[in-house]
């Protein structure tokens, strides 16, 4: 840590984190001494912290009160305004300043209850281009979003995600080798660059972004159309380091930093 976040530390908030952070993987509660000896701090220290959470309730006492739990307090309040709500919110101006740059829209999709939703878009600035509508449901393994949603996935999860999708209009059936291959390859890239599958010409790059504890959020994609007139705009190969910047500022957004790293093949 650099010099000016030392100066404006806040050890007893630290502390209270710490205890937070600990007890949200302890989902049987911890005993005060276990959560003294799991962060090296006193007895005291940690029971007055303990003391103070369990006041506010932000952490509860078991039934026999010789354990502590995190209580739904954190739940409550994150529902007030969802992080993934604050991300389209900011990820909105984000893509417009950035589509102005590249002459290219593009859109942010997100998976719900199996279906593959666009949730937001910006156009591109130019007389032409082609962007999708939010609301809009497109497939889930013949689309750049699609195979990122899936991609960065364990490969139960990807089995759970196909049993409960619906095909979207024009997806052809599941291939599911070729399925595999395409996340397989996805995910040593890192992001999907691929011809379209569903008009020609067009090249969609879709690049994830991920939540707090590294699952797949949002894909963020753009359905690149190469110019051929003498109107200069960026290349394809600078429209991917465009868009994959944007998709890893969103993904520090959302997370609040770098994100725990999830493996995603099993």
């Amino acid at each position: 840590m650099d010099d000016t976040g030392e100066k404006y530390r806040a050890p007893a908030l630290e502390k209270g984190l710490d205890i937070i952070e600990l007890l949200a993987d302890h989902g049987e509660g911890m005993t005060q001494g276990e959560v003294a000896k799991a962060l090296n701090r006193s007895q005291s220290e940690i029971y007055r912290m303990l003391s103070t959470l369990v006041r506010r309730g932000y952490v509860s006492r078991t039934p026999a009160g010789d354990r502590y739990t995190l209580s739904l307090k954190m739940f409550t309040i994150s529902q007030r305004h969802s992080p993934i709500g604050r991300v389209i919110e900011a990820a909105l101006p984000m893509m417009r300043a950035v589509t102005r740059k590249a002459w290219q829209s593009c859109h942010l999709g997100m998976e719900s209850n199996g279906d593959i939703v666009i949730v937001a878009s910006a156009e591109s600035p130019g007389n032409w281009g082609l962007a999708l509508r939010s609301g809009t449901v497109v497939g889930l393994w013949n689309t750049g979003t699609g195979r990122v949603l899936a991609a960065f996935r364990s490969n139960e999860e990807v089995d759970g995600l196909i049993a409960i999708h619906r095909r979207a209009i024009g997806e052809p059936e599941l291939d599911r080798a070729e399925f595999n291959s395409h996340l397989d390859r996805i995910r040593r890239v890192g992001y999907e660059r691929m011809p379209s599958a569903t008009t020609i010409g067009v090249t969609n790059i879709s690049f994830p972004i991920f939540g707090p504890s590294g699952e797949i959020a949002a894909a963020l994609s753009c359905p690149y159309l190469k110019r051929v007139d003498d109107h200069v705009v960026p290349s394809e190969a600078e429209i991917v380091k465009m868009y994959g910047e944007m998709a890893a500022e969103l993904t520090t957004l959302y997370c609040g930093g770098t994100p725990y790293k999830r493996e995603t093949e099993k």
